[in-house]
């Protein structure tokens, strides 16, 4: 058994390498010609008259994840507490129904309802509703059920022994939760949040419904946007030469800063440790 886990695992690692081998391949063309120019923020999106600033698609992808992550995590652990610790069995359980629909919606369906119900929504107090905004909400909405189960599998994983010792010491449920549970779960609740990263990062369909599309330097929340994912999947389809290339090193960046995101997160972790 061991043997066969080793091969898968040695299996898997290999695909993912070759997949980033095969986008950094893809993208020589243009990292050969002007590497720099992708970080060039004062040039704009003009792959076609070489102009290929990546630095407003960069910040929207950005600051839709932080921003949906910074809703979507006190939402999510406050979720799996409730369901977990605070919450009664008949509420609980069809909760945990409405999480597992919620995950198991896809992303078209998402972004359909943003585009016809949040995004007018937003449009009627500041226009053009289209903005970074809607997608920090719509991502907040995606990724909200992997954190709340991922947490509350991790609350599930604490011993039981940890827990009567607190109360047996007469601590108070809320004591309990901040100070023995929580800590105890911080590997799980650590998992949960980059798996939230990636999924927030590498969403594409609803993100690119409603926030515009537009390739600017965000001033506020309600302004439009566009992210790398959604820059990818409306111009593949057409793209040829160096525009094509151009696209695979977009993807490559995304890729990198994923990798970095989840890097940040482990890093902190072991320095606690």
């Amino acid at each position: 058994m061991q043997f066969v886990s080793l091969a898968l695992t040695l299996v898997t690692a290999s695909l993912i390498g070759l997949v980033v081998a095969f986008v950094f391949v893809e993208s020589l063309p243009v990292i050969n010609a002007d590497v720099a120019g992708f970080f060039d923020t004062s040039k704009a999106w003009f792959p076609l008259e070489g102009q290929r600033g990546l630095m407003p698609m960069v910040a929207g992808s950005l600051l839709c994840t932080l921003g949906a992550i910074a809703l979507a995590l006190p939402l999510g652990m406050a979720s799996a507490l409730f369901s977990q610790y605070y919450g009664h069995s008949g509420l609980v359980r069809p909760y945990r129904w409405l999480l597992g629909l919620l995950a198991g919606i896809p992303s078209v369906v998402y972004g359909f309802w943003g585009l016809t119900v949040l995004v007018p929504l937003i449009g009627r107090y500041q226009p053009p509703g289209a903005s970074l905004l809607a997608g920090i909400l719509i991502l907040t909405l995606m990724i909200l059920p992997t954190v709340a189960l991922t947490a509350e599998a991790a609350f599930k994983a604490v011993p039981a022994s940890y827990l009567q010792g607190a109360h047996a010491l007469g601590m108070r449920k809320a004591a309990i939760a901040f100070k023995v549970l929580f800590p105890a779960a911080r590997q799980g609740l650590i998992a949960g949040t980059v798996l939230a990263i990636t999924r927030a990062l590498g969403e594409t369909m609803a993100v690119l419904m409603v926030t515009g599309n537009v390739v600017e330097m965000p001033g506020s929340v309600f302004d439009p946007v566009r992210t790398l994912t959604a820059n990818i999947a409306l111009e593949m389809a057409y793209a040829t030469g160096e525009h094509r290339a151009s696209l695979f090193f977009s993807g490559l960046v995304l890729t990198l800063l994923i990798v970095f995101m989840v890097s940040y997160v482990h890093r902190r972790e072991y320095a606690k440790q």
